[in-house]
C-alpha cells in the first residue's frame, strides 16, 4: 500500500507518499483555492517522477483541509488521477479520538489530526502549539479527547498587518533578533513580534496549565515552530511530524474498519 496524503493550511499544502514503512517524499506548494485537480495533477506527476514514481503506485490518499473550497479538486485529484475514494477528515472518518467541545463540526481538521498524532507519541495531557496563519493552542486530554483551545493570529498575518495598516513600517522576513531593544526600524518590528509571540506562548501556556490543574507536556508544531525553538522554556517538545502521522494513523484505523 502507497498512501499520499494532503495535508493543506491557509498558507501552504503538504503532499506526503508513505509506502508502508516510512514517509518516502514530501513536498510543499503555495495553497491556492482556485488550483483545479489537472494543475494539482501536472505539478505532481513531475515531482513523483523525480523520485521514480507515478500515480498508479498511489493506492490510497487521505486529505485534511482547512480550505474548503479546495476540497472538491483535491478529491478529483484522487479520483481522476490515481481512481481511488479518498478519505476527507470531517467527512464521515473515524478519528478514533472524542471530540469535548460543543460544536464538535466547528473543530478544524488540522487541529484534530493534530490531536490524533500527538496522543500516538506523547503520554498524559498536551497542549499542542501549532505556529501557521494562525497560532492555535489546543489540549489534549490523557485519553486522546480533543478539548478545545485558543486561536490567535500567526506571526507572518501580524507582520503583514504591520506593514499594511502604516504606511512607513516595511514588509519584513521574521527572524529571532539578537536583543529585545531593537536600534532601527527592523529591528524594532522583528523583536516586537519575535518576543511579542514568546510571551504570548509562555503567558497562554501558563493559564492554561492553571486553569487545567493538572502536569501537561507543551509540543510546538507547525511552519515557523523551529523560530520559537531554544527561546522560551515553555515549550518542551518541538514535533514537525505531528499532522502527517496523525493522518496516517487515522488512514490505518479506517482501513482496518472497512475490512
Amino acid at each position: 500500500m502507497m498512501l499520499l496524503a494532503i495535508e493543506q493550511g491557509n498558507t501552504n499544502t503538504l503532499f506526503a507518499v508513505h509506502d508502508g514503512d516510512s514517509w518516502i517524499a514530501q513536498w510543499r506548494t503555495a495553497t491556492a483555492s482556485s488550483r483545479t485537480a489537472d494543475e494539482y495533477a501536472v505539478w505532481l506527476s513531475q515531482l513523483l517522477h523525480m523520485n521514480r514514481l507515478s500515480f498508479s503506485d498511489l493506492s490510497g490518499c487521505i486529505i485534511s483541509s482547512v480550505v474548503p473550497q479546495s476540497i472538491f479538486n483535491l478529491r478529483n485529484l484522487s479520483r481522476r488521477y490515481m481512481n481511488v475514494e479518498p478519505l476527507v477528515i470531517g467527512e464521515n472518518v473515524d478519528l478514533g479520538i472524542e471530540v469535548r467541545i460543543a460544536k464538535p463540526a466547528e473543530a478544524g481538521a488540522d487541529r484534530l489530526v493534530n490531536a490524533v498524532g500527538a496522543h500516538l507519541m506523547y503520554p498524559g495531557d498536551l497542549i499542542l502549539i501549532d505556529s501557521g496563519t494562525a497560532t492555535t493552542f489546543d489540549i489534549v486530554a490523557a485519553d486522546g479527547a480533543f478539548e478545545g483551545g485558543l486561536i490567535a493570529p500567526g506571526i507572518n498575518l501580524s507582520l503583514q498587518a504591520l506593514h499594511e495598516a502604516a504606511a512607513k513600517l516595511p514588509r519584513i522576513a521574521i527572524q529571532k533578533p539578537d536583543r529585545v531593544i531593537g536600534k532601527d526600524t527592523v529591528e524594532a518590528m522583528q523583536a516586537g513580534v519575535f518576543w511579542g509571540y514568546i510571551g504570548l506562548i509562555e503567558g497562554l501556556v501558563a493559564r492554561i496549565k492553571a486553569e487545567w490543574g493538572k502536569p501537561m507536556t507543551v509540543i510546538g508544531t507547525g511552519g515557523v515552530a523551529s523560530l520559537f525553538e531554544g527561546a522560551t522554556p515553555s515549550i518542551d517538545r518541538f514535533d514537525p511530524d505531528l499532522t502527517i502521522r496523525g493522518l496516517l494513523e487515522i488512514w490505518r484505523r479506517n482501513a482496518s474498519l472497512k475490512d
